[in-house]
């Protein structure tokens, strides 16, 4: 963002990051400011006559009462072009590395560079030719920005007409015209191979699409029991220690999408670092090169200043917005929407504004809304079909889910993957509750499970839920008579709900068999775990005993099929079948032959 020079009026009073101003010139709502002679970027959140009330979006350390305050005439923006991928930004998209490399580990004040690198060459190929009539979201040309992502270089949403001139094959810089367009009013409008847009502001779309897609996780409890649909949005709430950072990484490498947006908001500084140094490095199972090529992380750790965090999901969702619009599904991960809800609360306290629930401002609800707001599968402008999926990790303080944060998201997303501290204690992760998770799948999320595994499958996860909460309830009255003093039926039912937990629920992160599991494994697990069931329950009834069953050697075998089981030989798991059924008929002739 370029530094203004007309001065808008000088600093009255400096409260944190909040500074009020008395004016001397004009200014508008949102409108970005520079303050102070450090140029320190700041936007307007409230205008009362004379006097204006900014958000610094920096450390204000040395600014003084009298400092001048400058108007830029934009609202807070975010560059939009190739160069995003792979790079790492802060809540305002300043490119983090190349800021580093100029300054140090830590920013200075007021030092400011284009998100964008303006002077790297792009192979632009067009796709116009002069005379096309075109419409916002219509794509000019391409890109190749990384070796598995072509860089679509759209018309912007507000720019219609007719193709005067495109520029020819070759290198271009992102501030270079890729097309001129005259609109009806005969005005030019030049179209670069990159684009400013407001974070505040929800990027348009030409309609709504009902979704009947899952966004594949590849982690069994999730996809099974909890699908999320594409396109749609989920919260993740979890304590200290249950795993929400694990469970983002495994999902920025398995989740079924094409662009991963990371935005780290507000948490501590060592964790981000992980973070930043693991996920690049990581490779990606989908293309076999290093997942930073379709990934865009943005980094605001909780030393930087409040009003940056605050800003920074709304960063991130406009840039995943913008190559939603392109034709790509995008996956947006926060971590975590709690600590942006605290900054919300420090900025408001800072203004005077009357607390609502447990400090925060009441307008919480409206702002999650707006978020969530922006989670959809839609027709693009251009025709193409993308989607935005929503995942937003919660970190409710005291591992307390009635605070409002949690209580607010469960209002706006279809989906909830609470984490429990019990079961992560227990080393059972992904740490995720049956109890307090859920999802609302539509039919046509059942319909897409139906067509790609089978038509069993609505009747299979019910029955395991329902195994499940059957367990949970014979557990939670061995715990007052003991096990030994249970019906066998139910001793039965909690030798069972322990071996769903060993083979299926568990899941290694870390083990290249178990990391991911498709849809086809999934229900093959989930099939040959019910039948063993089944046939136990079939030999209780015949005069079995859990003790005995719980000896067969088939078990061992069934609870390390998750890893046993390759994607590629999932007709294994007929070999496993026949040995279960063997091995229970060899109980039951055990138990009716006669005892000399």
């Amino acid at each position: 963002m370029t530094v203004a020079a007309v001065q808008a009026g000088v600093v009255q009073a400096v409260t944190g990051s909040v500074v009020r101003v008395d004016l001397q010139g004009d200014l508008s709502l949102g409108e970005i400011v520079h303050v102070g002679r450090a140029r320190l970027l700041g936007e307007v959140i409230e205008l009362a006559g004379q006097s204006a009330t900014m958000q610094v979006y920096e450390d204000t350390s040395g600014l003084a009462v009298g400092a001048p305050v400058f108007a830029t005439g934009r609202p807070l923006e975010v560059e939009l072009g190739p160069g995003m991928l792979g790079g790492v930004f802060d809540g305002l998209q300043r490119p983090l590395v190349r800021l580093a490399e100029a300054e140090g580990d830590f920013l200075q004040q007021g030092h400011h560079v284009p998100a964008i690198d303006r002077e790297r060459l792009w192979p632009f190929v067009p796709l116009l030719r002069k005379g096309d009539e075109v419409r916002g979201g219509a794509i000019v040309g391409t890109v190749r920005e990384t070796t598995v992502i072509d860089h679509r270089i759209l018309v912007p949403p507000e720019i219609s007409g007719i193709v005067k001139e495109i520029a020819e094959a070759g290198p271009l810089r992102v501030a270079d015209v890729a097309a001129t367009i005259v609109d009806r009013h005969g005005v030019t409008h030049p179209v670069t191979l990159m684009q400013s847009w407001r974070v505040r502001r929800a990027r348009p779309y030409a309609e709504r699409l009902a979704s009947g897609v899952p966004m594949l996780t590849g982690q069994r409890v999730l996809d099974t029991f909890f699908p999320l649909p594409r396109g749609g949005a989920c919260g993740m709430p979890g304590g200290f220690g249950t795993g929400k950072t694990i469970m983002q990484q495994q999902l920025c490498q398995w989740a079924d999408a094409d662009i991963i947006v990371y935005v780290g908001c507000g948490e501590r500084g060592n964790e981000m670092t992980e973070m930043l140094t693991r996920l690049p490095r990581l490779v990606d199972p989908r293309t076999g090169v290093p997942l930073a090529e379709r990934t865009v992380l943005v980094a605001n750790t909780s030393n930087m200043p409040v009003p940056a965090r605050e800003a920074s999901i709304y960063t991130g969702v406009t840039i995943a917005e913008y190559f939603r619009d392109m034709g790509y599904h995008v996956a947006l991960l926060a971590d975590s929407t709690s600590r942006w809800a605290e900054a919300l609360r420090d900025i408001s306290g800072r203004l005077g504004e009357i607390p609502a629930e447990e400090g925060y401002p009441p307008y919480l609800a409206s702002r999650l809304a707006s978020y969530y707001e922006r989670a959809a599968l839609v027709r693009t402008l251009g025709g193409a079909e993308g989607s935005v999926t929503l995942i937003s990790a919660i970190s409710p303080p005291g591992g307390d889910f009635t605070e409002p944060v949690t209580r607010h998201t469960q209002r706006f997303t279809q989906c909830f993957w609470t984490l429990d501290k019990t079961l992560a204690e227990a080393r059972m992760f992904p740490a995720i509750s049956l109890r307090e998770s859920y999802s609302h799948m539509p039919h046509a999320l059942v319909a897409w499970w139906v067509a790609t595994t089978s038509p069993d499958w609505p009747s299979l996860r019910n029955d395991a839920l329902t195994l499940l909460e059957d367990a949970a309830r014979a557990e939670a009255t061995a715990r007052l008579v003991g096990v030994d003093s249970l019906p066998e039926r139910q001793q039965w039912l909690l030798e069972m709900a322990r071996l769903f937990e060993d083979g299926f629920l568990r899941q290694n992160a870390l083990d290249p068999a178990d990391g991911y599991c498709s849809p086809a494994r999934q229900f093959t697990l989930l099939r040959l775990l019910l039948r063993v069931h089944r046939r136990g329950a079939a030999a209780i009834g015949r005069g079995a005993t859990t003790r005995v069953l719980s000896q067969l050697p088939v078990l061992r075998h069934v609870a390390h099929a998750k890893t046993g089981i390759a994607e590629h030989a999932i007709e294994e798991a007929a070999r496993l079948d026949t040995l279960v059924e063997a091995e229970f008929q060899a109980a039951e002739t055990a138990l009716a032959a006669p005892h000399g």
